[in-house]
Order: structure tokens, then sequence, then C-alpha cells
């Protein structure tokens, strides 16, 4: 497997690094759908990622990423929550990549979800089963390109597992379930077809990324994927201080996460912002508020403040956004002309 494309070596797309580090301070934001031009570096960003998480905990030997400080099921598999896999969870903890799987439009379901092997159930009365994608994206990134041509089968599938956190394989009368609790990362390109609703309002994030304009950033992406295609070793220990830059500010982001106030007025404002904008719910508001706390803890602040909301709004809401058929104008600026009323900025 060749090596990543150092994350910190991304030119711009700014507003899309971003919300994937947010995503890995606090994963119960619900995941980033990146849309924009081709060729804008999406799928570079995500992969990239990879190589820039920390090492996590992990059950030696689990076949799906088992945290050995977990409580029990759901948060562990059938295996690792008996007696036996407690004892072996105590003994061998070791670290391990976090996982960002790739799910490929043309997967099957079984690929996806995992199969249970018939002839020998059958046979021996044993549940053999070979997990999947889901099992192997627990605790990590689930990372599905060109996400709004996924079939909608898989789609039903990626909204049970994500509303539930867990998987359960059900064939000929036997039944096999295990956690799959991952940050779901989608891109795309939005001329090629919208997203299912239902997805669409899984994601925690929804990001734009366009074609760069200026002439210097132009050559800067063409010059530093030319010197990684060159020499990828060189080129990643040329970026390893900047990358591990980000990595502490990832794990201090993680510690820090718990100690962040969300004063009554930051949620105030929160939900003023959602009412004005005429989101469905409240997942608008408490996205809104987990988003703005994570983005204050990767940043070393104590409190969430106007600021914080103002950067992260656009991000949390636009793709939350009802169709009004007397305003033409897009999601972002309907969103940034209500942060401009309501926070007079």
């Amino acid at each position: 497997m060749g090596l990543a494309y150092p994350y910190a070596a991304i030119v711009g797309q700014d507003e899309m690094k971003h919300a994937l580090l947010i995503a890995a301070v606090d994963p119960s934001i619900g995941g980033v759908l990146v849309f924009g031009d081709r060729g804008t570096g999406k799928s570079t960003a995500v992969r990239s990622l990879a190589s820039l998480l920390p090492p996590m905990p992990v059950i030696a030997g689990c076949r799906y990423n088992c945290d050995p400080n977990a409580p029990a099921m759901p948060s562990l598999c059938e295996l690792c929550a008996s007696e036996g896999g407690k004892e072996k969870a105590a003994k061998k903890k070791v670290k391990a990549p976090v996982p960002v799987v790739d799910l490929p439009l043309g997967a099957t379901e079984d690929r996806v979800v995992g199969a249970l092997d018939l002839e020998r159930a059958l046979a021996q009365g044993v549940k053999a089963f070979e997990p999947g994608l889901l099992a192997r994206a627990h605790r990590g990134f689930l990372y599905i390109d060109e996400v709004n041509l996924l079939e909608d089968h898989l789609v039903d599938v990626l909204l049970d597992v994500a509303a539930s956190g867990e998987n359960v394989v059900e064939r000929e009368g036997l039944s096999v379930r295990h956690p799959a609790r991952f940050v779901l990362v989608g891109s795309g390109n939005p001329e090629e077809g919208e997203l299912r609703p239902q997805l669409l309002d899984r994601f925690g994030l929804s990001v734009e990324v366009k074609t760069p304009t200026d002439i210097a950033a132009r050559i800067e992406v063409i010059r530093r994927r030319d010197e990684f295609d060159r020499d990828p070793v060189a080129f990643t220990e040329k970026w390893s201080k900047e990358n591990a830059k980000l990595r502490k500010q990832i794990v201090a982001g993680r510690e820090k996460l718990k100690e962040v106030e969300v004063p009554q007025a930051a949620l105030e404002r929160a939900a003023q912002l959602c009412i004005k904008l005429g989101t469905d719910g409240l997942r608008g508001e408490l996205t809104l508020m987990r988003t703005a706390r994570a983005l204050a803890a990767l940043e070393g602040d104590n409190v969430v403040t106007d600021d914080h909301l103002k950067r992260i709004a656009p991000a949390a809401l636009r793709h939350r956004l009802r169709r009004n058929p007397l305003d033409d104008s897009g999601s972002t600026t309907r969103v940034e002309r209500a942060i401009a009323e309501l926070f007079g900025a």
C-alpha cells in the first residue's frame, strides 16, 4: 500500500480540511459530506486523514477493533463482551491505526455488512461469519466517493447502522451482531445527482470545494503533487513535522473537548439561527452546538462563543435548509445572510 499524501501539504480547501479535523476531534458530530468540482482534492484529503490520526487502543486479535476500555455490548462484540473476552482485553491491549475504509459503489450488500458461511453453519452448527466493510470501519472512518450515486439498498443499510451503531446480519435463522460506529465521509459532484434526504440529514457537516482561480495557488498544487509523485518518501518526510503538529492538535482537542463550556447564550444563538433559517427538527441545533464545541476544543478555547458559531454554521446548516421557491440564492448565501442579520456582522 502506497504512502498517503501528507494532510498538511494540501493547498487551500480550508473549510474541507477544518471539517475533517473537527470530525476527528468529535466523531459524534455525524460525519462530513464534501461536494464540489472534480479534481479538487476531495479524495486526497480523506485518504490523507488516515496517516494523520493517532493510533487507537484495540483488543489484540479482535476482528472488530473493539475498544479495551469500552464497558460492554453494544460497544463490544459478542466475543469481547464474554468473560473470556474481558480477560483477554485486560491482558492484550495493542495500538492500531485508525481505519479509513473505502466503500466502492459497486460493492455488494454482503461485502458491506459481512456474510455468514452457510455451508459451515449448517454442517457443523457453527456461526462462521466473515466481517464486512462496516466491521473494518468500526471506530474509524467509512469513505464513500461519489456518494450521491450509491445504490438505494446500500443507503438503507448505512441509515440503519448509523442510527443504531450496530450491524446485525441475519441469515437462515442465524444472527450475528457487532458494533459499527464510524465517521461517515462522503464526496461527490452535485452535477451527477442529489443525495437522498434521509442520508443527507445523517451528515453532520456539509462543505463545498471549488477549483481554485488564483494562479499562485494552482501552481503550488501542481508543484507539490508532482514532487510527491516523483519521490513520495522524501515528500512525506518533508511534511512530517507539520503533520505531527496537526496530530498533536487533534489529541489535545479530544482531551479538551469535555472541558469546553457551552453557555446558555450560545445555545440560544444556535436555536435562533436555526429558527431563522427554518431548518427541520432539532438536529441542526444539536450539530451546530457539538461542532462549535469541537472547534473550540481544537483551538484550545474554554468556552463556545459567537465567533465559533458563525464560523461553523455554514457547514453545519447549509444542507438542512428547505427549498424556497421565492429565494433563488444558494444555501450558503442564505446561511451567511442569516448570520449577518442575527449576529450583526
